[in-house]
């Protein structure tokens, strides 16, 4: 069996989306089982339908307003002509003020996965033999869950991938089942091991960070910068904790795995959702897998 996981990385995703395109279509890859967390939840119900030029669409077309309905945040150029966020203080007070748990709302995205993953769609995917599993993180429990598409009807399992995208606390809460719910990756961003689980014997493994850290992040300017510094530490070390619980999984199970890391740090804020650059890294995405794969040849 082969199964395709994607792990997390917000607008990030947009890579990921290209170096997929370039496993499906240029080296053919059938497969069985698609896991995502996070972005990568968005990203798999569409490629397992092979529905590849339409998530491209949607992934080179959102910008703010497509994700967030109450955004807690603006984004500014740096004086080097980078991206930061500053806060937005009116709708962070707005926040307070109606008693939110959250800074931000993402329910423009909800609204983004149901326009784009239709009730059809849905049911084709339900008769096929693919399995789509998406990740999310039970804050009441204290635990990850994975949930598959086979599992739920169509409104339910639109909730979970919007769930496990939902990036706190800039974006929303969920309650459902009587549980509190958030983004997959605060529990496991790359879920290689859920995917050997279930049976997988290869598995490509698409991680939108790079191999190795190429930089140190600059100092917090204001709150919010400082979450965000936060939570990219915490999740770079549940990435690495993944990839050796996988890898060891992989060993135990005589599993292979290929990797397909970002070659360079494509943004060091993934809530960033810029249409010109996500069109660039979809472009670069699909050109790194193929290059990879071509050094690959050559070796053997």
């Amino acid at each position: 069996m082969r199964a395709l996981v994607i792990s997390g990385g917000g607008s990030k995703g947009a890579f990921g989306g290209g170096v997929a395109q370039y496993l499906m279509e240029e080296m053919g890859h059938q497969y069985d089982l698609f896991v995502g967390t996070s972005t990568g939840s968005l990203l798999i119900p569409h490629l397992a339908l092979n529905h590849i030029e339409k998530i491209k669409g949607v992934y080179t077309s959102v910008d703010q307003e497509s994700i967030f309905s109450h955004q807690p945040f603006i984004v500014k150029k740096d004086k080097w002509g980078g991206k930061e966020i500053g806060i937005n203080h009116w709708n962070v007070l707005l926040s307070f003020i109606r008693r939110s748990k959250t800074f931000g709302e993402s329910k423009n995205l909800r609204k983004l996965i149901e326009r784009t993953f239709s009730s059809e769609d849905y049911e084709n995917l339900k008769r096929s033999a693919k399995e789509v599993v998406v990740t999310v993180s039970n804050l009441s429990l204290n635990q990850v869950e994975y949930k598959s598409l086979d599992d739920f009807e169509y409104q339910d399992f639109c909730d979970w991938i919007w769930i496990s995208c939902n990036y706190t606390p800039f974006m929303s809460l969920v309650k459902k089942e009587g549980c509190e719910y958030a983004d997959g990756g605060f529990g496991s961003l790359v879920p290689i091991e859920e995917a050997i689980n279930r049976g997988a014997t290869t598995v490509d493994v698409i991680i939108l960070e790079t191999e190795v850290t190429y930089y140190n992040r600059m100092p917090s300017k204001n709150v919010f910068a400082l979450i965000t510094n936060m939570h990219s530490y915490m999740m770079d070390r549940i990435e690495k904790q993944n990839i050796r619980i996988g890898k060891f999984s992989a060993t135990n199970k005589d599993a292979i795995l290929n990797f397909y890391y970002t070659p360079t740090v494509l943004t060091t804020n993934s809530l960033i959702f810029d249409k010109k650059e996500m069109e660039e890294w979809w472009a670069s995405g699909y050109q790194y897998a193929k290059l990879k794969n071509n050094e690959l040849n050559e070796i053997r």
